[in-house]
């Protein structure tokens, strides 16, 4: 990547030369940001790429599932929420056609099977968790809930939203801005303000090489697969990735599986509260709630995308993608290549964030293994 802009702190210059060198085909003509916090400060705040700067906002995807489960621990650790409770026993409608014995805990460890609706999502849905919702009632799982693990990529944040807004009255977006964004003045949001879209910078969609199409050319997705129903991709219209963070609606409403809308410096200062002490404050979780969150739920096949994968609750156990933290590494990724985590045990966070989508980023792009090691081998030699 060429001309980068931004600052980083004594003994993380190294980080700042693997930014800069990432290939021209990996952050692309789109641009990407990276954020470091270490035990609290800012020590990496770097972007380069056309159209990006510090500043702007990036549709961050599946990074609101951080969010969310941020939101959701914090329920737990006070008592408001209990883990093994019927699903139903909160939201009665949920019970339908088989799903009365799913927990909580098997939605966030991504087990219960309900990972879209036969006949697809339309995109008024796909854009408010509460619609979705209404339609996941009545739906039956696709596999016998907690017998299998597979990524409820489009609807995990509706159907854990719909519990929080049941048990609390308050929606998991609102409590997250009085407890997590605005006490901690983040520049990550669920629900955009309108003001501050001019800072928005659209998603940029993949620029496939010759390879890549003839691979995704080779490699259709079945419309009855479990892959297709968990993306909303057996819906008329199939789900628009791309389109889907340049959308107004969806930037305004969040829906908690993908719709947060920030930069990288405003995540990574998100699990820079959960990874210590923050302006002054304690972490947001005590060890007891993050060793439970953090702990390996769901490990091996996924039965949605055909890979191994690995589930804490709500957070990914990041160890298991990056071998260089610690077990108690908890984050997410967001489709277009986006990474984000926190490790309480290093003191670390981390944000980097892309606007043009990867070639099959999935759980980050591959850049980031060279950026997290990087970032753990600087922090390790600064301690």
């Amino acid at each position: 990547m060429t001309d980068v802009h931004g600052t980083v702190e004594p003994g993380f210059e190294s980080v700042r030369e693997v930014f800069a060198g990432i290939a021209a085909n990996e952050a692309r003509d789109g641009g990407a940001q990276l954020a470091v916090h270490h035990h609290g400060r800012l020590v990496v705040d770097l972007w380069g790429g056309d159209g990006v700067d510090g500043d702007s906002l990036l549709g961050l995807y599946s990074s609101s599932k951080g969010a969310m489960a941020l939101v959701v621990a914090l329920l737990v650790q006070d008592g408001v929420l209990d883990l093994d409770r019927e699903v139903a026993s909160w939201w009665p409608e949920f019970a339908a056609e088989g799903k009365e014995k799913i927990t909580l805990r098997q939605v966030l460890s991504h087990r219960a099977g309900v990972i879209g609706a036969d006949g697809g999502l339309t995109p008024e849905e796909i854009a408010d968790d509460r619609l979705i919702a209404a339609r996941l009632a009545g739906q039956r799982p696709f596999w016998e809930p907690d017998t299998a693990h597979g990524y409820h990529g489009t609807v995990i944040g509706a159907l854990v939203g719909e519990v929080v807004l049941r048990a609390t009255g308050r929606t998991a977006q609102e409590l997250y801005e009085e407890r997590v964004r605005a006490p901690y003045a983040l520049d990550y949001y669920l629900g955009l303000p309108e003001e501050l879209e001019p800072r928005f910078r659209t998603a940029l969609p993949l620029l496939p090489t010759p390879a890549q199409q003839a691979f995704l050319a080779e490699n259709p997705i079945a419309p009855d697969s479990f892959l297709a129903i968990a993306f909303n991709l057996h819906a008329d219209p199939p789900f628009d990735d791309v389109g889907y963070a340049n959308s107004r609606a969806v930037r305004a409403q969040a829906p908690l599986s993908g719709g947060g809308i920030g930069s990288a410096r405003g995540l990574s200062r998100m699990y820079a509260a959960i990874a210590g002490e923050l302006d002054g404050r304690p972490p947001l979780l005590v060890p007891g709630t993050l060793a439970e969150f953090a702990r390996i739920h769901s490990k091996g096949t996924d039965v949605v995308t055909g890979s191994e994968s690995a589930f804490g609750l709500g957070f990914v156990p990041l160890a298991t993608r990056y071998p260089s933290l610690s077990t108690t590494a908890i984050g997410h990724s967001g489709a277009p290549g986006s990474q984000a985590f926190a490790d309480p045990a290093t003191g670390l966070a981390y944000s980097y964030a892309r606007r043009r989508f990867g070639f099959l980023a999935g759980p980050g792009a591959p850049e980031n293994d060279r950026l997290v090691q990087s970032v753990v081998e600087a922090a390790a030699k600064t301690a």
